[in-house]
C-alpha cells in the first residue's frame, strides 16, 4: 500500500524513522508530541507504524484504489475517517466480499441521486447491497427501460465528478429536520431501535447513532444527501463497473400491507472486466432459466387458476421427477432406510409441540377451524379445532417414532418420506420452483443414540455426496449455521455439542467448511451442502441438522442395554431439500439436455423417408423391451425438420433409417451434439444407448 499526502511521517518496527515526500520537498518540522502509533494488518501481518496525529485512512492507502474502506477494530468504518492511538486497521479490497458489498452499496446511492436528479418528485425508500448487486426503492411513476438508460446516463456523469462520500453524524431532531420531505427516511428514523436486515433498514438506521451521507462536489457544495449507516466508497470514482439491470414493484419494507414502490436494481463490481464476465454469466443464466426451458420444453406450468408456487407436472416433467425419485429410493434402501407416510394436514396442537408455532407461524398458512358442533339455538356443543396445511414433516415422524417403546437395537433408525409440504410465501418472493408454496422434501429422520450420532452423520454426509455426484453435482463445499440468540431452544451446551460435533464432522470429510453465523434453524445447528453449477453459480443443496431439542419435546425415549430409559438424538436431513428446487437446478445444470437416463424423451426414431416407418418402429419396439423412452417421428415433417424438432427437444439420440440402412439392419446415430454415426448394427445401437441410461449417462 502507498501514501498519497504530500509528507506523511511513518516509523516501522525495525527501521529508521523517515519521511514520504514528494521530489523536491523538505520534511516539515514536526513537535514529536503530535504522533499516533497504530497498527497495520494485511495478510495476516501486523506491522506497527508511528504517524501524524490526524492521519486518515485515505493518507495511507489512496493511492492504491483496490482500497475501498478499512477495518478498525471489529468496525468497518471509511477510509476518510481518522485513526487515533493504539488503532489496528486492515484494508478491505475491492475484490473482497466486504469490499464489493461497500461498492454497490454507494452505487445505491448514485443511483438514488441520478434518479432524484431526474424525477425530482420521487421519495427515497431503501436501498442495500445484495448478492452480486444492490437495489433502491423510490416513491415513483413506473419506469420504462429508456428511464432506465437516462438514469445511467446521469450516474456517469456523477461518478465522473468524483463525488466525496461525507459522513455526518446528527441527531434525531436534525435528521428529522433534513429529510421532512422523505416521509419512507422519517419512519426510519422513528423506527431506528428496530431495523433489520430482512427488509434492509439496517443499513440505514441500524448503528448506534443516526448518520447522513452528503455526496460532495469538488468546489466543497453538497450534491445530495441520505441518510446512511455507511460505510461507503471514498468517492463516486471508485465506482467504475456499474449496470442498472431492471426494475419490479416491491411493497415498502416488504409488507403487502404498505406501499407499492418502484425497485430498481442494479448490479457493481471491482472492475470492468468483471462486470462483463457477470453480464456474460447473467446472460447464460437467462437461457437455462428453469422456467424459460419448462414451458420450451413441456416440463410444468404455474396455471392461474391454481395460484402462485403451486406448480403442476407435465407428463414429460413428471418422468424426470419420477425417474429422480425412483434413483433416490433405490439407494435409500440399500442404506437401510424405513418408507414412511403422513397426511398432509394435521389438528394445530402437534405444531404447538413442536413450537413450530411459536416460530414459524409466519411462514405456514392461516389454521382451518373445523368439528365444530352448534346446537339450535346457535350455541357451541362441541368445540372446533384448528387444522394447519402441514409445512414440515418432523413432528409427523416423532409420532411415528413414539407409536411404540423402542429399544437400542432399533437404533440408528432411519425413516424417509417424499413428504409434500404448504409453505405461505409471500407473491413477491415465489421464484418459480425455486421457491415454491406447495412443495415435496425427501425428508429423512434419523434416531439414534449418543454414542452413535458423530458416526452416523459421517456416513449420512458421504451418502449425500455420493448421491449429489450421481445426478451430475461435483463442486461442492459445506456451510455451517450456528444458533441464533434469539430464535432458538434448548441449553446452551446442548448446542455447543451438537455445534462442536457437526464441526468435526464438516472439516473430516475434507470440503471447505464456511460458517454461517446465526443461521442455524431454531432447534438445532446444520451442516448445509453447497453445490456450484455448469456456470458458477451456488446452490445450497442438501441438508443436514443435528437436533437433541425435539426429542424432549416430544419425549422421545429408547430403552438402553441396562433398562434405563434415554433419549435419542434426532437428525434432520434433506438431500434434494425439496424435489421441484431440485428439477430447477438440474434444469439449469444442463440447461435442459438431460443426461439419458433422465431425459424424459430417450431416443427419437427419423425415418428417411415414410417407406422406413416400420423398419424404425420394430427398432423402437426392441428398445422399448428394455425400458427405454423411445418416439417415432412419422408426422410428414421433412427429414431435416424432424431433426431440428428433435434437437430443440434435446433428445439425447436421433436414430436415423433409410434404404441403405434397413438393408444391412443398421441405423444412423445422430446425437444431440451434431455428430453422427453412420451404418451402425442395431444390436450395436441398442447396447450403447441401453449401456447408457443404465450407467447415468
Amino acid at each position: 500500500m502507498f501514501l498519497a499526502k504530500d509528507a506523511c511521517r511513518i516509523t516501522t518496527m525495525g527501521q529508521n524513522s523517515g519521511w514520504y515526500a514528494r521530489p523536491g520537498m523538505s520534511p516539515p518540522e514536526r513537535d514529536t508530541d503530535m504522533s499516533i502509533t497504530i497498527v497495520i494488518i494485511q495478510q495476516g501481518e501486523r506491522e506497527r507504524r508511528v504517524v501524524d496525529e490526524g492521519t486518515t485512512g485515505l493518507d495511507l492507502f489512496s493511492a492504491d484504489r483496490s482500497v475501498v474502506a478499512m477495518r478498525r477494530g471489529s468496525t468497518t468504518v471509511d477510509l476518510a475517517t481518522a485513526l487515533v492511538e493504539g488503532d489496528e486497521i486492515e484494508p478491505i479490497l475491492a475484490t473482497s466480499d466486504e469490499g464489493l458489498s461497500i461498492i454497490r452499496h454507494s452505487a445505491a446511492h448514485v443511483t438514488a441521486q441520478a434518479l432524484q436528479e431526474i424525477f425530482t418528485d420521487a421519495k427515497l425508500g431503501i436501498g442495500p447491497p445484495i448478492e452480486n448487486g444492490f437495489y433502491y426503492d423510490f416513491r415513483v411513476d413506473p419506469l420504462t427501460p429508456e428511464d432506465l438508460k437516462t438514469i445511467e446516463k446521469r450516474m456517469v456523469r456523477i461518478i465522473k465528478e468524483k463525488q466525496r462520500f461525507v459522513r455526518r453524524v446528527v441527531s434525531e431532531a436534525e435528521a428529522v429536520a433534513q429529510e421532512a420531505n422523505e416521509p419512507y427516511k422519517l419512519e426510519l428514523i422513528q423506527d431506528k431501535g428496530s431495523a433489520h436486515a430482512e427488509d434492509g433498514s439496517a443499513v440505514e438506521v441500524g448503528g448506534a447513532e443516526l448518520t447522513m451521507y452528503d455526496n460532495v462536489r469538488r468546489d466543497g457544495s453538497v450534491a445530495w444527501s441520505d441518510l446512511c449507516r455507511g460505510p461507503h466508497v471514498p468517492n463516486t470514482g471508485y465506482i467504475s463497473a456499474v449496470a442498472l439491470t431492471k426494475t419490479s414493484a416491491a411493497y415498502w419494507r416488504g409488507d403487502q400491507k404498505n406501499d407499492t414502490l418502484q425497485r430498481v436494481y442494479g448490479t457493481a463490481w471491482a472492475s470492468k472486466e468483471d462486470l462483463v464476465a457477470y453480464q456474460t454469466r447473467m446472460e447464460e443464466a437467462a437461457k437455462r432459466d428453469h422456467r424459460k426451458l419448462g414451458a420450451e420444453l413441456d416440463l410444468f406450468s404455474f396455471p392461474e387458476e391454481i395460484g402462485p408456487g403451486l406448480a403442476v407436472f407435465h407428463p414429460k416433467g413428471g418422468v424426470i421427477r419420477m425417474e429422480m425419485e425412483n434413483y433416490s429410493r433405490k439407494r435409500h434402501l440399500e442404506a437401510g432406510y424405513s418408507f414412511v407416510n403422513t397426511p398432509h394436514i394435521t389438528k394445530g396442537q402437534l405444531y404447538e409441540i413442536s413450537q413450530h408455532l411459536s416460530w414459524y407461524a409466519d411462514g405456514m398458512y392461516p389454521p382451518m377451524h373445523l368439528d365444530e358442533e352448534k346446537n339450535e339455538d346457535g350455541s357451541i356443543r362441541k368445540p372446533g379445532q384448528d387444522y394447519y396445511l402441514k409445512p414440515m414433516n418432523c413432528p409427523m415422524h416423532n409420532l411415528i417414532y413414539r407409536s411404540r417403546q423402542r429399544s437400542y437395537r432399533e437404533l440408528p433408525l432411519r425413516l424417509f418420506e417424499f413428504g409434500t409440504v404448504y409453505r405461505y410465501e409471500k407473491s413477491g418472493v415465489v421464484q418459480g420452483l425455486l421457491r415454491a408454496r406447495g412443495f415435496t422434501q425427501d425428508d429423512a429422520h434419523i434416531y439414534c443414540t449418543r454414542e452413535q450420532m458423530k458416526d452416523e452423520l459421517t456416513s449420512l454426509l458421504s451418502f449425500v455426496l455420493d448421491l449429489l455426484r450421481d445426478y451430475g453435482l461435483n463442486d461442492f463445499y459445506l456451510e455451517l449455521s450456528t444458533k441464533n440468540p434469539d430464535k432458538c431452544v434448548g441449553p446452551d451446551e446442548v448446542w455447543e455439542e451438537a455445534t462442536e460435533t457437526l464441526r468435526q464432522v464438516g472439516e473430516a470429510s475434507g470440503l471447505d467448511l464456511v460458517p454461517d453465523p446465526g443461521g442455524a434453524a431454531f432447534y438445532g445447528p446444520k451442516i448445509s451442502v453447497q453445490v456450484k453449477d455448469a456456470i458458477g453459480r451456488t446452490w445450497q443443496m442438501s441438508t443436514i441438522q443435528l437436533d437433541f431439542n425435539l426429542p424432549e419435546l416430544f419425549e422421545l425415549e429408547y430403552t438402553a442395554p441396562d433398562g434405563s430409559h434415554q433419549r435419542p438424538v434426532m437428525i434432520h436431513r434433506a438431500l434434494f431439500g425439496a424435489i421441484e428446487r431440485f428439477f430447477a437446478v438440474l434444469t439449469e445444470h444442463y440447461a435442459g439436455a438431460f443426461p439419458a437416463w433422465l431425459s424424459p424423451v430417450q431416443v427419437v426414431g427419423i425415418p428417411v423417408a415414410s417407406d422406413f416407418n416400420d423398419y424404425l418402429d420394430g427398432v423402437a419396439s426392441q428398445l422399448r423391451g428394455h425400458g427405454v423412452r423411445v418416439e417415432l417421428d412419422d408426422s410428414e415433417d421433412r427429414m431435416q425438420k424432424k431433426i431440428r424438432n428433435a434437437t430443440r427437444s434435446k433428445v439425447p439420440y436421433m436414430l436415423i433409417a433409410g434404404a441403405e440402412d434397413q438393408a444391412k439392419g443398421a441405423v444412423s446415430f445422430r446425437y444431440r451434439d451434431g455428430t453422427q454415426k453412420n451404418g451402425v448394427p442395431v444390436a450395436d445401437a441398442i447396447a450403447e444407448i441401453v449401456g447408457a441410461i443404465a450407467e447415468r449417462k
